[in-house]
């Protein structure tokens, strides 16, 4: 018979608010540790997200290749986006896919939902794929530049593991769709 699991939960003891911006609330908090002493925690808490893995009939992915300033450089990524307020992730996701990707789908499946930095974030993305797309033409958001690249899956495949497609959430969202496509035939 298995061991019950320890309980490591930390209780927060105060907290305040760091910095309060348009995408991201920093939090500082103090807490108890299981053991009794007590230690601050840093974190970020975020409005979640959406992405989406738009899957042309013939196989091809639509990427988006965008400038991402944080990191000071053009990235190759699948179509994603913030969760505005009161909004569904289904709704976000089909918004973020006509305005990056000029392109509606008429078949969603949810495949999964991940935390990406849960060291120090609690930010939820959930993961689209849309299938059976019509291209209605794009219209980014004011301030958003990015270009759509519809690009093979298997090249696309190889561009992350070469290193050219680097963001995660990428990477994770081609390699569902990859073991979704081959467990289909």
């Amino acid at each position: 018979m298995p061991n019950k699991p320890s309980d490591f939960t930390e209780t927060t003891l105060s907290s305040k608010t760091v910095y309060q911006g348009r995408l991201l609330h920093v939090l500082e908090d103090e807490v108890r540790l299981p053991d009794g002493r007590t230690a601050v925690r840093e974190y970020i808490k975020h409005p979640g997200a959406v992405m989406i893995v738009p899957l042309l009939d013939d196989g091809t992915v639509v990427l988006v290749r965008q400038y991402r300033y944080a990191l000071g450089r053009h990235c190759i990524e699948i179509p994603a986006g913030k969760i505005d307020p009161g909004e569904e992730p289904l709704a976000t996701a089909k918004r973020e896919l006509r305005e990056e990707c000029g392109y509606e789908a008429a078949n969603w499946r949810q495949l999964t939902a991940m935390y990406p930095c849960v060291g120090y974030s609690d930010e939820r993305i959930e993961l689209y794929l849309a299938r059976e797309l019509s291209h209605v033409g794009h219209g980014p958001d004011d301030g958003e530049f990015l270009e759509a690249m519809p690009v093979p899956l298997a090249e696309a495949l190889d561009w992350a593991r070469r290193g050219r497609i680097a963001d995660v959430k990428t990477v994770i969202g081609l390699m569902l769709v990859e073991d979704i496509l081959a467990s289909a035939r």
